[in-house]
């Protein structure tokens, strides 16, 4: 499916039928093919479930230079998302750099959300505590800066038919044999198309600032899903959410990476089932 939204074409996998839209965004250097076992799950618990590719990724459009790829037009394309699809209810999924502009959708009030699952990334505030707080996230974060350089980082992950793109889930995955050649080849593939990868470095070199965002505690009812083993985002990140999300579940996954919806689909699975139960948000 290709989704018309703030002037772009998203491609879009999509399942389960109905008003109640959930929007399921990606992260680095992943695609809409990363939320192939959710998809399916929320279907049955009465959701329309659409996974985009962002812009930049995959089949979706393209557009030229680092200012494209700033938060307010990411925040800007979920919205017109949300407004082509037309929901009665609205519920965010996102992982990685999905869930940062997740977070930031749902700091500005950008669209009005009955519900936020957020995987493996923390609230901006958090972020900059931890941060400013000690170098352990400081040295975990180290990969910001190098891609801060031009044309190196995309160099160096297209080689060998992008196989940094490969060593950044099999190098940081746990369970290895949830990303096997086929499934390795999907990201390679779309991380070779012509502009790609810029395209997702420009995410990360378009927002520096954004640590910086700041807004009243969130009201709508957030899960929180962490992979224990993530070796870019330190555990402590989990940690100190009164006075940013009023209603807030964590769910920590021990043995699990940062690639936690792919490395451990049945858990993730299972957790969110349960809390859109307890959040009146199961609807088959």
């Amino acid at each position: 499916m290709i989704l018309k939204a703030n002037g772009l074409d998203f491609a879009c996998d999509v399942a389960g039928a109905g008003d109640d839209v959930a929007l399921c965004l990606h992260g680095f250097p992943e695609s809409r093919f990363s939320w192939r076992y959710q998809l399916p799950v929320l279907a049955d618990a009465g959701w329309r479930a659409v996974a985009p590719d962002l812009r930049g990724y995959g089949n979706s459009s393209r557009p030229a230079g680092k200012a494209a790829y700033h938060i307010d037009h990411l925040v800007r394309d979920v919205a017109a998302m949300f407004d082509a699809l037309k929901p009665r209810r609205r519920l965010l999924v996102a992982h990685d750099w999905g869930a940062i502009i997740a977070w930031v959708v749902a700091m500005r009030r950008a669209v009005p959300l009955d519900g936020l699952i957020i995987m493996n990334v923390p609230h901006p505030a958090v972020f900059d505590r931890v941060l400013r707080a000690g170098w352990v996230q400081r040295r975990k974060s180290w990969y910001v800066g190098f891609f801060q350089i031009p044309w190196l980082p995309e160099a160096m992950l297209r080689a060998n038919r992008a196989e940094g793109i490969a060593r950044a889930f099999a190098g940081m995955a746990v369970d290895t044999s949830r990303f096997p050649p086929e499934v390795l080849d999907v990201y390679r593939r779309n991380a070779l198309q012509p502009g790609a990868l810029t395209a997702m470095i420009n995410y990360y070199r378009a927002n520096l600032g954004i640590l910086k965002e700041r807004a009243p505690p969130l009201e709508v009812p957030t899960l929180m899903l962490w992979g224990e083993e993530d070796t870019a985002l330190d555990i402590s990140l989990t940690e100190g959410y009164a006075g940013h999300v009023n209603d807030f579940t964590l769910r920590r996954f021990p043995n699990v990476s940062h690639w936690v919806q792919q490395e451990a689909p049945e858990a993730v699975n299972a957790a969110m089932l349960d809390w859109l139960k307890a959040r009146g948000l199961f609807q088959s």
